[in-house]
């Protein structure tokens, strides 16, 4: 009899050892899936704050008013103004897949800002003037 108690608590020990493995195993797998997602998630803010950040530099940057298309390259990104009808302008700066846009005016023969900030969709009916070229 002393040899089945034995054989038993083996047995259990080794059940504990099988179930915590795979416990173990699945936390781990929740673990790499948490950390692909936080990844891409950091990926994404840095690319949108070095796109911001590009959207800055350019609307500090002085800007002639010819031609209609001019682009620049900044450390963070590329950024254009387009000169659009009606004395508007439209500046558009990007990195890899994002783009942002600040829209504005010629006043004076100056480039001027709208004091609004920034817009992360196209203001512009037309899509194919909101891309850089």
């Amino acid at each position: 009899m002393k040899r089945q108690l034995g054989m038993s608590s083996l047995a259990l020990v080794l059940l504990l050892l099988v179930i915590g493995t795979l416990i173990l195993t699945g936390l781990n797998q929740q673990l790499d899936a948490f950390a692909r997602i936080v990844s891409s998630e950091r990926r994404s803010i840095l690319q949108h704050a070095m796109t911001q950040s590009a959207l800055e530099w350019g609307r500090n940057q002085l800007w002639p008013t010819v031609p209609d298309i001019q682009c620049r390259q900044a450390l963070q990104g590329r950024v254009c103004l387009k000169v659009l009808g009606d004395n508007r302008v439209l500046l558009i700066a990007g990195s890899s897949e994002l783009l942002l846009w600040r829209g504005g005016a010629i006043l004076e023969g100056r480039v001027v800002f709208s004091p609004h900030g920034w817009s992360d969709f196209c203001p512009l009916k037309e899509a194919a003037l909101c891309q850089l070229p």
